[in-house]
């Protein structure tokens, strides 16, 4: 009976195609429940858009760190990494998130609801702070700008880079590759890239992520209720056209 009398309040114009009702569900969730998804969403749409626009950046979701998992990370010219933090979450793990994030990200931001401000506005003063507010029609503002770092921990870092990626590096900085095997390439190129000026191994790093496959499939108008779901997928430009196709179907019941 409650599913009956809850489907009575959807309107009819949502019940046209799985895209109208899935557009229909995210405003619903957008106006009482702003869970990571929607607040992830509205971050990339919002914001990150508009950087991605102006540059040659490109963006992760989940991007793994050694024992850590940063929900946005971007690099241009410099590396950022994105934590957010909903009303709904604690900050628990936080700590051991940025260590790890700040060993290896030029700056580290935090995205967090305005009323959450005094909950973390101490927190560390390296860490620039991303407020969120619904009801405001530009709804992320800076409250502080991160300070930028450039420090890396060759350990972490080898972690994140590709065993191509980490080869490619030590060949450009040394002119040749050391005589080496599956067995012992790992340390032998670890030892060598720890022996790096931390300022050209940082943009040897980041030239080497810029590098990795990547479509830029968001969008600021069109479907902009998928820039997440696409992102995290990993989708190319081909795949979303054809998942758009299909939501446009009409819904059967």
């Amino acid at each position: 009976m409650k599913i009956d009398r809850n489907y009575k309040k959807i309107p009819k114009s949502a019940l046209n195609s799985y895209s109208s009702f899935l557009k229909h569900a995210y405003q619903v969730l957008e106006n009482h429940y702003q869970n990571e998804y929607v607040f992830k969403n509205a971050f990339l749409t919002d914001w990150l858009i508009k950087e991605l626009g102006k540059s040659d950046s490109i963006i992760f979701n989940e991007f793994r760190i050694g024992g850590a998992v940063s929900d946005l990370a971007m690099f241009n010219g410099i590396s950022k990494a994105f934590e957010i933090k909903t009303e709904f979450d604690s900050d628990q793990r936080l700590k051991g998130q940025i260590e790890y994030y700040s060993q290896v990200f030029n700056e580290t931001y935090l995205i967090i609801p305005k009323e959450k401000l005094n909950m973390y506005k101490e927190y560390r003063k390296d860490v620039g702070i991303i407020l969120f507010d619904n009801k405001n029609k530009e709804k992320f503002e800076f409250y502080n700008k991160a300070k930028f770092r450039e420090k890396l921990n060759p350990t972490i870092l080898m972690q994140i880079l590709h065993t191509n990626e980490y080869k490619e590096i030590v060949e450009k900085y040394y002119g040749e590759l050391p005589k080496m095997n599956s067995f012992n390439q790992y340390k032998l190129c670890y030892n060598l890239i720890k022996a790096i000026p931390i300022n050209e191994l940082n943009q040897m790093y980041l030239e080497q992520i810029k590098k990795r496959e990547f479509d830029k499939i968001l969008s600021l108008h069109t479907y902009r209720e998928l820039n997440q779901i696409c992102l995290a997928l990993k989708l190319k430009k081909k795949e979303k056209r054809c998942l758009i196709k299909n939501l446009k179907q009409p819904i059967q019941i």
